[in-house]
């Protein structure tokens, strides 16, 4: 019998999960303007999105906006992303560089990427029907995949792939390098999310 044991758990992969306040209200304004974009401009851009509808950069400029009032709101939750992970929080030198949406409909995905250049990245969730698809994220530690025996039960030392459902409102904040995906709608209606990108201005 072991008499003594510690286990030390270093290098883990977070993903935080915020349940952004008043989320009804922007919800109602964030779909209004991203159904407005989808209207001027229904090809949008491919990256990830396989059949899906990915919108060009939000106009943040314009402090009346909804966009931009998202905007705000999501700073506090950005700053304590950065706080949860142990940098330095400088307000002034932290930035969301830019924001978008993604619309899948029925069969739509995305495929597994990244978002280089970038500290966080983040995906906010304006319309998440049941069965939308998961937003899932993949093992970026390569010898994850590279010899394992098999497994008897599955726990945060074997993982390679974990897979969460997510709610209209909650916000996930994330390291830019974690490769992501989201998985097929499934169901009947769209799913619609926002995505942006967080830096740091290290630069004096």
């Amino acid at each position: 019998m072991i008499s003594s044991k510690e286990t030390l758990k270093f290098f883990p992969q977070p993903v935080l999960k915020y349940k952004v306040e008043n989320f009804s209200y922007f919800n109602e304004g964030l779909l209004e303007y991203i159904k407005k974009m989808n209207k001027e401009d229904n090809v949008g851009i491919t990256r990830s999105n396989r059949g899906g509808w990915h919108s060009k950069p939000f106009d943040l400029k314009d402090k009346n906006s909804i966009q931009h009032k998202f905007l705000m709101e999501t700073t506090k939750y950005v700053f304590d992303a950065i706080k949860t992970f142990g940098w330095k929080l400088i307000p002034e030198k932290t930035m969301v560089t830019e924001m978008w949406a993604i619309i899948n409909k029925p069969h739509d995905f995305n495929v597994i990427h990244t978002h280089p250049n970038s500290y966080l990245s983040a995906a906010y969730y304006v319309k998440a029907p049941k069965n939308g698809g998961k937003f899932v994220i993949e093992n970026p530690l390569s010898v994850a995949r590279h010899s394992y025996p098999a497994l008897e039960k599955q726990n945060e030392f074997n993982i390679k792939v974990a897979g969460l459902d997510i709610k209209e409102g909650e916000l996930l904040i994330f390291p830019a390098y974690l490769p992501h995906k989201v998985e097929e709608n499934k169901a009947d209606e769209d799913r619609i999310v926002i995505s942006f990108n967080i830096n740091i201005n290290n630069f004096k």
